[in-house]
């Protein structure tokens, strides 16, 4: 996996600590924002619905844009198969040069370089419309814009960087983000590739392997995090480095994509492992400065992480759409199966929930548009909550269609019926609850944000290496903030009828939303008290405490989406507020039982039986049955042959 030329520096990272795993990664954290999260609050116990309400408006020039682009891709992705990208698993050359036409590679860059300059509202749309055709095309496009070449440069780059790049994108130069190892997932710390600072100081010699690369097989230019040992210059100057980013050309001698990865779902993708083998990168493909990679990463990712829902929001309108015409046609006993009570709640719970999906996703990207609020916690809940859901609404339409939904669309047309493709909807969602970001992890993330002014507050009572001493003056310190902030959590609007009577009947969710607010805060500040420096451990707890503020933010989209439909779409304004009360009615229910299992579960005796586990207490339960992948896999041996062995799979579409 490594140069002779790093080795050791590896062998430190590979052995670093869960201490210097989370220095990295809270180093990189964003610590200066100014400028109001509406979800953060909720989780503070502070529901200021102003954040959100009126739905914030796009400027009518960006909106005429977005719809005239719209309607040209509609009619592109009419022209598109999404049974030919998955019987040949592959996307064919064609019809990504059909989409380099329309400008679908450049729809997030800037008009000046090249780019549509579309909003991401219109990106999020034009990823659902071009994720319904088939969504390995969702997954290429998202990993080149969202998180490829074009995000970080846009964002970081400097002038030269931004004309020499962004316009090649923009044409039809398909990029990839390159940050997870075979060895290293979302553990920065434990980072093997490197990028060496040449004698001369003008280019860096870049080794690696790099996993899972989306869209690396066929890229033209690639992002790659790496890191730079500390180095001294010429004149004495002395470096940290540290984690970096480079902008690398995927025909640069030393690249080899040594795999074509093959998955359950996403058949169309172009994913592989690329292998760096003193790869010379000039010091101008720098992204930042030396040690900003990871910053660059995470910064990339937040905005990065709002394509997603919108390729869920895809899904569920889809499902809504097959489970409403199959439940009509399909008769059993008598009836259409849909007015069987039991395939009604499902039904139910879909349309609600894509209506949830539309308004939680839509809310988050006209914020991120607006720029007036910061959205990393929005961003991310965005994410977690509509990956999970989705997913649930697939495994039901399934259910649903039954046989019919375990059965290929193949098949099903081989046989003279309706190629409706249920079981491949529910193989290609999988992947999104641990693309860019696993749900566990995304919880993490979210936990540390939600928790962060507790922590502050509490200071060195947080801290397990602190003294006695030390606890006892963050102890005074602590019980000023909570002196001011507990009192604020006994009452508020939520315990008036009367307020946000504007909303009608969907009043007393917002009131729901409140209040459980305020009970959130105060619960987080219970676990505080409680476990103290070891709540950051206590991860099933700060999971539930996440996902009651994600219903608690979906419950709140849905409200504000439904009032905003009234007064600007009259025509489907009932039929909004309907889906609404439907869905905080069905979240009110899964709010009551995230709160009830806070402090009633089996946390503990679980964490005892993993360990058990773990240690091979039960291995014995284990026998009876055969494993063949015994033998292979690199926890057996890292054999791996040396690049110049392995076929380069690199190709280019055009």
């Amino acid at each position: 996996m490594t140069s002779a030329t790093d080795s050791s520096l590896t062998a430190a990272s590979v052995n670093a600590t869960a201490e210097e795993a989370r220095a990295v990664a809270e180093a990189a954290r964003e610590t200066e924002w100014n400028r109001p999260s509406f979800a953060k609050g909720l989780y503070l116990g502070s529901f200021d619905l102003s954040l959100i309400h009126p739905w914030p408006q796009a400027k009518t020039e960006d909106v005429e844009r977005g719809e005239e682009f719209m309607a040209k891709l509609e009619a592109f992705c009419r022209s598109m198969s999404g049974r030919v990208i998955e019987r040949d698993a592959k996307i064919p050359d064609e019809y990504l040069a059909g989409l380099a036409d329309l400008g679908v590679f450049g729809m997030k860059i800037p008009r000046e370089y090249g780019g549509l300059g579309l909003s991401l509202v219109y990106y999020g749309r034009a990823l659902a419309l071009v994720g319904s055709v088939h969504p390995s095309l969702g997954a290429l496009i998202s990993a080149h814009q969202s998180i490829g070449v074009p995000e970080p440069v846009k964002e970081f780059g400097t002038p030269e960087q931004k004309q020499e790049y962004l316009p090649r994108c923009a044409a039809g130069a398909i990029t990839a983000f390159l940050l997870t190892e075979p060895d290293v997932g979302s553990d920065p710390a434990r980072m093997g590739a490197t990028a060496v600072l040449s004698d001369d100081g003008r280019s860096y010699l870049l080794d690696g392997v790099k996993l899972w690369t989306t869209n690396g097989v066929i890229a033209e230019l690639v992002v790659v995090m790496a890191r730079v040992p500390a180095h001294t210059d010429a004149d004495g100057t002395t470096h940290k480095g540290g984690i970096s980013a480079f902008v690398v050309e995927m025909d640069s001698p030393g690249i080899t994509v040594e795999n074509r990865n093959s998955f359950m779902g996403l058949r169309g993708i172009e994913n592989g492992v690329t292998r760096f083998h003193q790869v010379r990168v000039p010091v101008e493909n720098r992204l930042g400065r030396e040690g900003q990679g990871l910053k660059i990463a995470l910064t990339t990712l937040n905005t990065g992480r709002l394509s997603i829902p919108g390729l869920c929001v895809a899904a569920g309108k889809w499902s809504l759409k097959i489970a409403r015409e199959w439940s009509n046609a399909r008769t059993q006993w008598g009836r259409p199966v849909g007015k069987h009570e039991a395939v009604g709640k499902k039904i139910a719970f879909i349309a609600a929930t894509t209506f949830a999906l539309e308004a939680v996703f839509e809310l988050s990207a006209e914020m991120a548009d607006a720029g007036q609020k910061d959205v990393r916690i929005e961003a991310a809940l965005a994410k977690l909550w509509s990956t999970e859901l989705s997913c649930r609404i697939a495994d039901e339409l399934v259910q649903i269609r039954g046989g019919r939904g375990f059965e290929t669309a193949e098949s099903l047309e081989a046989r003279g019926e309706r190629a409706v493709a249920a079981e491949q909807l529910l193989r290609d969602l999988r992947i999104n609850r641990i693309f860019e970001g696993s749900s566990e992890i995304m919880k993490l993330l979210i936990a540390r944000e939600a928790v962060d002014a507790h922590l502050a507050a509490a200071g060195d009572l947080a801290s397990a290496d602190a003294s006695l001493q030390d606890k006892a003056r963050a102890a005074v310190g602590a019980s000023g903030f909570y002196a001011r902030w507990l009192p604020k959590l006994v009452a508020g609007a939520g315990m008036d009828p009367r307020s946000y009577g504007e909303f009608g009947r969907l009043g007393k969710h917002l009131r729901f939303v409140e209040r459980s607010s305020r009970r959130l805060a105060r619960q987080t500040f219970y676990g505080m008290g409680r476990w103290q420096a070891k709540l950051e451990h206590k991860q099933a707890f700060l999971g539930r405490i996440v996902d009651i503020g994600a219903e608690l933010f979906a419950m709140a989209a849905c409200c504000s989406r439904a009032e905003m439909l009234l007064r600007t779409h009259p025509e489907h304004g009932a039929a909004a507020f309907e889906l609404a009360d439907a869905y905080c009615e069905q979240a009110r229910v899964r709010v009551d039982e995230y709160f009830d299992q806070l402090w009633r579960n089996t946390d503990d005796g679980d964490h005892e039986l993993s360990r058990k586990v773990l240690a091979g207490d039960y291995a014995w339960l284990e026998a009876g049955v055969l494993d063949q992948s015994e033998g292979t896999g690199p926890w057996i041996a890292d054999a791996s042959p040396g690049a110049s062995s392995k076929e380069n799979l690199h190709r280019k579409y055009r």
